[in-house]
């Protein structure tokens, strides 16, 4: 005989972030299987990501066919003017509404790949087999390094730049994947005499050799990222009197910019997942409390193939760490406000955005590149274009994954997304066939679903934020049942707060 209704209350569904990492059906329902151009917001709950909002007007005449801005840094001169620089199609631009092609004359580009570095009033801009460029002020156009008037010595054609402890550092030459060469103190463009020097890193490798893939600077060391080992000195503030504190094997970096600070931590992207370098140190060899162990086998695939410069990026208004796969459209983003039990960050994934690269601005403003030109992290749009946001859950068994369950009513809770059209899907068994019903959500509240009920404090008392609850009939049996959602966005934010589930638990199958 079948029982009486039961319910599964999923308060802020996807509070954890996705883990596909564990057994499905072992999963608290905290977790989720897909959370698709989301990100966690500040209550907890999975909402859209903002989106690419265009501030460039001609990028289409300046772009081409290119895919678009790859590289972007802002400047900031002696006399506190700003300038943002971009690169793109070969060229070097300045500006973000009108891009204004500042490529020397006579200079060939045939790559993007830049890093753009700052030191004592100056911007320098390195890539793997060209003479480096720099900018000081508007009265000197960007130009070779070596026309600067005081140029001295050969600066490095390295592919990885640094500016850390009062100097630039340079590495990965064509021919050199093992010296690290730095300026004059406060002088990025005297590569002789005064305390610049070089070290040749080749006998410190941990296994006996590595190339020097990316430069770091943290809490007073020198970070040195191979690709299969970490060796870090101390004492880089006298680059003469540096020693070798620490190394790390087996573990490295896949690629010059999946390194970022987050203030208080190095984050960096390893082949077998993102890691803390603090708790690397720590635990040494390959530490099991890696902070996307629970995307780890979607962050290796993803990895393995992708054919563009893999990024890291944190924006530290938003609190998240953004890992970007520009040639698969596709980031996943940790969320850094809190760690869930494990140790690890809460992952969403983003998808459809176009971003080519990510900076913030001196005033935090999140930047992003686009085959467009630039856009910011704004409104809810891809550059006027809508996005799909989607959730699922893990298969759900009311804890007896041994009885059939029979599907009777969802109640979702979510908060804005005036007018939306919200699909609600469900599936047995692990069914890749999804039952699905729509509704449209209202342009404003709902009288029964107001404050009173919701017990909802000050903050969500504005009229203008609409809370709708909607009770959705469900049908079919199954041991186990996933339930997911998908909305377009489009100009409106959207979060999802609670979905209730009940069902009759029938007889033992």
């Amino acid at each position: 005989m079948a029982q009486q209704i039961q319910n599964i209350t999923i308060t802020a569904p996807g509070f954890a972030g996705i883990n596909t990492q564990d057994a499905p059906l072992s999963q608290d329902p905290s977790f989720c299987a897909v959370a698709d151009n989301c990100v966690i917001d500040k209550q907890g709950r999975i909402a859209a990501r903002k989106g690419a909002a265009p501030l460039t007007t001609n990028g289409s005449s300046v772009l081409g066919s290119s895919i678009g801005i790859q590289v972007i840094k802002q400047f900031r001169d002696d006399s506190g003017a700003s300038i943002v620089f971009s690169c793109g199609n070969n060229k070097i631009f300045t500006g973000t509404t009108t891009l204004v092609d500042v490529t020397p004359a006579a200079y060939t580009i045939t790559a993007n790949n830049w890093k753009v570095v700052t030191l004592n009033e100056h911007i320098y801009f390195f890539q793997r087999g060209y003479v480096p460029l720099v900018y000081s002020t508007a009265a000197t156009p960007l130009r070779i390094i070596s026309s600067h008037p005081g140029y001295a010595g050969t600066a490095p054609n390295g592919n990885e730049a640094l500016a850390a402890f009062g100097r630039l550092w340079v590495a990965d030459t064509t021919t050199d994947k093992s010296t690290i060469k730095w300026s004059d103190l406060l002088d990025g463009v005297k590569w002789t005499g005064g305390s610049s020097g070089s070290i040749d890193i080749t006998k410190v490798w941990p296994n006996g050799y590595d190339e020097i893939v990316a430069l770091a600077a943290h809490n007073g060391f020198l970070i040195i990222f191979g690709k299969e080992s970490i060796v870090i000195y101390s004492g880089a503030s006298d680059p003469s009197t540096m020693t070798l504190s620490d190394t790390v094997s087996n573990i490295g970096c896949v690629s010059r910019d999946a390194v970022t600070s987050t203030g208080k931590d190095l984050v960096f992207l390893d082949k077998s997942g993102l890691r803390s370098l603090s708790r690397t140190i720590q635990e040494k060899s390959a530490p099991l409390g890696d902070i996307s162990r629970n995307v780890d086998e979607d962050i290796k695939l993803i990895i393995s193939n992708e054919t563009g410069n893999i990024q890291l990026h944190y924006a530290p208004i938003e609190a998240f760490v953004i890992s970007l796969f520009p040639s698969q459209d596709q980031s996943y983003v940790f969320d850094t406000k809190r760690q869930i039990q494990d140790g690890s960050y809460r992952a969403t994934t983003w998808t459809s955005m176009g971003a080519l690269c990510f900076t913030n601005l001196i005033d935090d403003t999140l930047y992003i590149g686009t085959s467009s030109g630039i856009s910011t992290y704004s409104g809810y749009n891809d550059n006027t274009a809508t996005y799909v946001l989607s959730y699922s859950s893990h298969p759900l068994t009311f804890g007896n994954s041994s009885t059939l369950k029979f599907l009777k009513r969802i109640n979702v809770t979510t908060f804005n997304g005036a007018n939306a059209l919200v699909t609600l899907s469900f599936a047995y068994d692990y069914a890749t066939a999804y039952k699905k019903r729509s509704y449209t959500l209202p342009a404003t509240n709902v009288a029964q679903y107001g404050i009173a009920e919701y017990n909802l404090t000050a903050e969500y008392s504005n009229s203008i934020t609409l809370i709708n609850r909607e009770k959705v009939n469900a049908a079919g049996q199954g041991a186990a049942v996933s339930v997911g959602l998908e909305t377009t966005v489009n100009g409106n934010s959207i979060a999802i707060q609670e979905l209730n589930i009940q069902a009759l638990v029938g007889r033992i199958i």
